[in-house]
């Protein structure tokens, strides 16, 4: 059985795609690197990480991007003996514009290498590529007019070839984004997502007998949605993407979220899963329309994995590099960087929260040279809103910043006695816990006495919008890491090891 979600945590807006008898998933990064993180399984039930496609400036520059801009909804497809990987850099989506740039790589095999960056027409997010049976190639994306009162404007289709003229092959209905085409027994089918990325969202299937539509709903209604069944453990259910496997079963990749509530705040972002399809009168169809946790998987021989080395760690806006950030087997350095509030520079090496209980602990070496230095251990959402639980000059702080907003949540050590170390003493053992909506910090294996709020690491708390106008959308789900901060740029380091993360 393939168990949902397949990829736990922040991986969203999977494309999902088959090359001999290897399955690729890859999903949306946003402002952390490496961009597009990428999956690898051969039965579609064990899945193991193969890192980020793009990890390095040349292909990728994060600097300055909002929270929640980036990398959205990468598309990755494989024609004439090369990947094609789409993804957009979103520098803007507030005030009524989309500021995004799309741009295609190509590579002769996963690992890459990957080409320079071409630049494709930005008048929309959600870009993807359609490669047809007569070897032409096929831009899409949704359309955004960023005229007051206008906004999302529908599907467009735009060949690759020199002096291709994009045409908008389907109106907008209900946030109408995330296409992909297919060409199966003579029909175009053309799958969307609506309904936006929330609890109204859903995938809709539409088929043309000609590439260039016009295009028909399936009368059965969405493919996929958990809109009208708040008691489902899979909730958001949209953005798909198809593959079919080597003995012609055909399987749907989607995000999900597992709300902490019905219909509440999601700590663990959106997540991929993948459901069983069946055709049914030229359709594709899942079984009663709504996601499952448990799917029959494909008739293919069990492909377990050896254990994945290292957390999969990733970098906030920034790409890791020997300049700030040194691993060396069960050693990180890390120098630190901006505030918690600069958008170019910051020193946070974190990994995604992967269940609703988890642990994250390690040891720190650290000697604070002044008020403008600190390093420790955070659970992070944006921003705006994060915990950290520091060594400073001053000892053991914990302080969170709920939208901007700091406060002290306490000072010392949890058992009354010195610590810190802030003079560059023994090393400090610090943790952290999810534990459902509340969230511990631990100091040398004790806890402190304070309990915070997980659900304000969430996608929905993280949304702001103010008179209408969107300030910040919540896409990325919570992380927990280690975070160095250098304020004045005076030049400090902080030494981790004994790092341990467990998803209970």
């Amino acid at each position: 059985m393939i168990r949902n979600p397949v990829l736990p945590g922040f991986h969203p807006d999977p494309s999902i795609l088959r090359v001999g008898d290897d399955y690729y998933l890859a999903t949306s990064t946003f402002e952390w690197y490496p961009g597009v993180r990428v999956h690898h399984s051969r039965d579609l039930v064990h899945w193991r990480p193969l890192g980020g496609l793009l990890g390095e400036r040349r292909l990728l520059d994060l600097s300055g991007v909002p929270d929640s801009g980036g990398v959205w909804a990468p598309d990755l497809t494989y024609a004439n003996g090369l990947f094609h990987l789409v993804y957009g850099v979103m520098d803007n989506y507030g005030h009524g514009f989309k500021d995004i740039a799309n741009h295609l790589v190509t590579a002769p095999a996963i690992e890459g290498p990957w080409s320079d960056p071409v630049r494709l027409p930005g008048r929309g997010f959600d870009a993807a590529l359609f490669h047809d049976d007569d070897g032409g190639s096929y831009l899409l994306n949704m359309v955004f007019d960023s005229r007051p009162g206008h906004g999302f404007a529908g599907i467009e289709l735009q060949p690759l070839a020199a002096g291709g003229k994009p045409r908008l092959i389907l109106e907008n209905r209900s946030v109408t984004e995330g296409p992909h085409i297919y060409r199966v027994g003579g029909w175009y089918y053309l799958m969307v997502a609506e309904g936006g990325t929330g609890y109204e969202h859903r995938v809709s299937v539409l088929r043309s007998r000609s590439l260039d539509g016009p295009y028909e709903d399936d009368p059965a209604g969405p493919m996929l949605t958990s809109r009208h069944d708040p008691t489902l453990e899979l909730q958001k259910a949209g953005h798909g993407c198809l593959v079919e496997t080597q003995g012609g079963e055909w399987y749907l990749a989607h995000l999900a979220a597992r709300p902490v509530t019905p219909r509440g705040r999601c700590v663990l972002g959106r997540e991929s899963a993948i459901q069983r399809v069946e055709w049914e009168d030229g359709w594709p169809r899942v079984t009663g329309g709504v996601p499952a946790v448990e799917v029959p998987a494909p008739a293919l021989p069990p492909h377990p994995w050896e254990p994945a080395a290292g957390y999969g760690w990733s970098t906030l806006r920034r790409p890791a590099s020997p300049d700030w950030v040194r691993f060396d087997g069960d050693r990180i350095t890390i120098e630190g960087g901006q505030s918690p509030y600069g958008l170019r520079a910051p020193s946070l090496v974190a990994r995604p929260v992967t269940g609703g209980r988890c642990t994250l602990e390690t040891t720190v070496t650290f000697e604070p040279g002044s008020v403008h230095q600190s390093a420790g251990i955070a659970a992070y959402y944006n921003s705006r809103t994060w915990y950290h639980l520091a060594l400073t000059t001053g000892g053991l702080v914990l302080t969170g910043s709920d939208r901007g907003a700091r406060t002290i949540h306490f000072t010392g050590h949890p058992t009354g006695h010195p610590t810190g170390h802030p003079t560059g003493g023994p090393a400090t053992r610090l943790g952290l816990e999810f534990d459902g909506p509340v969230l511990r910090f631990s100091c040398d294996g004790t806890t402190i006495p304070v309990e915070l709020d997980a659900t304000t690491l969430s996608d929905e708390y993280a949304d702001e919008i103010i008179d209408g106008q969107i300030r910040s959308f919540g896409f990325t789900g919570a992380f927990a890491g280690l975070w160095v901060q250098d304020l004045a740029g005076e030049g400090c380091r902080a030494v981790y090891h004994d790092t341990t993360y467990h998803a209970l």
